[in-house]
Formats: structure tokens, C-alpha cells, sequence
């Protein structure tokens, strides 16, 4: 296996990327975690902290390799700076087009030649971003899955000008943070959020029917099919905000009704119940 690549930088601090740092400093290399608000970087890194002291808690990292990975990581709010010398940089941030192609451009004016750009996104499409960059070449998609630190899939994605090396190294990379990538085309979606938003949105329109409640839909999934979590849990831990945008865009790009947004799920959003992030969305997480 390939070593982790030497410099990683990872753009936006929220619950996925500062997971994608973690696992790339655990991996062995020096990381730079930034966002436009320091402030959320930093606190971030708390939570790297947090999660590398119950891994030691667990008997899954020792000591010495918390105090390691957590050396590896530093901050900052200056993209132009940290992407210097990079040799992979990931954009994390919020699921809007324009807001990914505004970060991928500045990674892209400020790394070297050969590094390799990589979205996080769960649905948008790899080649709309590639269309704004003068070396689409070397943009990929590598989806990670939340919590990152513990699952193990990224969905490595193709785009129409991503060349084979490009794709070939997101998968080294990928293999070398400890995951288990699997290989996708660019189509919306891709292939995990178009099964797994399907399938979360059938579980809220049950709920929305009254079929059963949250937790029994989730037992469903959990003891008949042997899921980890429930749909509606894990909709609640992406954040119900995040699913929506993807339904929408699923809607819109694939048509049909599977992918239409319940109203449950437009009502729970517009209401401000996003899930844990919120403390309340399918269930009350100021109770747990």
C-alpha cells in the first residue's frame, strides 16, 4: 500500500471535514484544516481530540498515536497559504455548487501542478465542477462517510475529465487514511446517496404515514436487515438540511417522484429541527 500522501489540506471544518483530517493525520500525514472562520477550525480540533481520547479510551488508539496525529494537525483561514506544497487537497464544505467551485478555483491557483483536488460532495456532479477549473484533469470526487473516523467507505468518483492517474491516486490515498474505496462514475448521486436518500426518505414518508414510530422504522432496518443505524437516525446525524439539498437536487436531476422531499422532512427543516447538530430532528438528542 501506498503511504499516506506528505501534505493534506482539508477546506471546511464542519463535521465532515475535520473527520477527513482526523483520519489523514492518524495516517500519517500533516494536515492543515481550514475555514474561512478560524474560530470553527479550532473548535474543531477539540473534537478531534475528543474522538482520538475515546479511541484511546476503547483500546482502538494508543497514547502515542493520539499525541502523533494531533502534532500533524494545524489550522488556519488562509487556503492560499496551507495549499502550498499540498499534495492533496480536499474541499468539505457545504453542499452548493458555487461555494465548491469558488474553493476548488482558489486550490487550484494556489497548489502545486500535480496535486490532487478531490470534492467531499454526496450528489453534486464531479464534471460540473471539473468545468470550472482550467486542469479539470486532476479533480475527483472521494466521498467519505460520516462519522469518518469509523466507517470505512469512500466513494471514489470519476468525472468525465478526471484522468486514470488522478483517479488512481484519490483510490492510494484513500486505502492509505485506512478505508475501503469503492470505484463509481459520475452520475447524481453517485452510488451510496441515491440508494441510501431513497431509502431515508421512504422511511420519513412511513413515519409521516404513521406506519410506525422513528425508532421502531430504525429497528426495522437494524434487527431485519442488520443496518449499523436506521434511516432516520442517520438522517438525523448527516443533518436533515444536508438531506434535503440532496433530494432536491436528486429531484430535480433524475426526476420522477422517489426523490421528491416529504413534507415532513421540508416542514422539520424550515423549523429548524436539523438533527443532532440542532439537538431535536427524528428524535430528541438533548435527551441522549
Amino acid at each position: 500500500m501506498s503511504p499516506a500522501p506528505e501534505r493534506v489540506v482539508v477546506v471546511g471544518a464542519g463535521t465532515m471535514g475535520h473527520g477527513i483530517a482526523q483520519v489523514a493525520a492518524q495516517a500519517g500525514s500533516s494536515v492543515t484544516l481550514v475555514d474561512v472562520r478560524l474560530e470553527l477550525a479550532v473548535a474543531a480540533l477539540a473534537t478531534i481530540r475528543a474522538n482520538l481520547d475515546g479511541g484511546v479510551t476503547r483500546g482502538k488508539v494508543t497514547a502515542a498515536e493520539r499525541d502523533g496525529a494531533l502534532a500533524r494537525l494545524r489550522t488556519s483561514a488562509d487556503l492560499a497559504e496551507a495549499a502550498t506544497g499540498a499534495a492533496l487537497v480536499v474541499e468539505a464544505v457545504p453542499e452548493r455548487l458555487a461555494l465548491k467551485v469558488e474553493v476548488l478555483r482558489a486550490a487550484e491557483a494556489a497548489a502545486p501542478p500535480d496535486a490532487l483536488l478531490a470534492s467531499n460532495t454526496s450528489s453534486l456532479s464531479i464534471g460540473a465542477l471539473q468545468d470550472a477549473l482550467e486542469r479539470p484533469e486532476r479533480v475527483v470526487g472521494m466521498h467519505f462517510f460520516n462519522p469518518v473516523h469509523i466507517n470505512k467507505l469512500v466513494e471514489v468518483v470519476a468525472g468525465p475529465r478526471s484522468s486514470a492517474a488522478a483517479v488512481e491516486r484519490a483510490l492510494e490515498h484513500a486505502r492509505a487514511f485506512g478505508k475501503e474505496p469503492i470505484r463509481v462514475r459520475d452520475s447524481p448521486g453517485f452510488a451510496s446517496s441515491r440508494l441510501g436518500v431513497l431509502l431515508g426518505l421512504e422511511a420519513i414518508r412511513m413515519l409521516e404515514e404513521g406506519v410506525a414510530s422513528a425508532a421502531d422504522i430504525d429497528r426495522a432496518l437494524e434487527l431485519g436487515y442488520r443496518h449499523p443505524m436506521g434511516p432516520l437516525r442517520l438522517t438525523d446525524l448527516v443533518g436533515l438540511d444536508v438531506r434535503l439539498d440532496i433530494a432536491r437536487h436528486l429531484h430535480e436531476t433524475l426526476g420522477g417522484e422517489r426523490f421528491r422531499p416529504p413534507a415532513l422532512l421540508e416542514r422539520k427543516v424550515a423549523e429548524g429541527s436539523l438533527g443532532r447538530k440542532s439537538g431535536r430532528g427524528f428524535y430528541d438528542w438533548d435527551q441522549e
